[in-house]
């Protein structure tokens, strides 16, 4: 989490009000890929491409844990 730190004061100004919870978001699944031991840039990989076109209901086996669970 310290990249978290450094970079807060930077991260004030990003853009609008939204951009907080959504930082927030992405850094909690990217600490979760960290704490599980995935490599982070193979998991967005994997993950991101056809995130749009999915289901809400899928959301779930898009999850660091189910995604190291199918790919190791």
């Amino acid at each position: 989490m310290r990249p978290v730190a450094v970079g807060r004061k930077n991260w004030i100004h990003v853009g609008s009000p939204q951009a907080g919870p959504k930082i927030a978001a992405i850094l909690s699944v990217v600490e979760s890929c960290r704490r599980m031991k995935l490599p982070v840039r193979d998991y967005m990989a994997a993950i991101l491409p056809g995130l749009a076109d999915l289901p809400l209901r899928s959301v779930t086996q898009l999850t660091p844990s189910a995604w190291a669970n199918t790919n190791r």
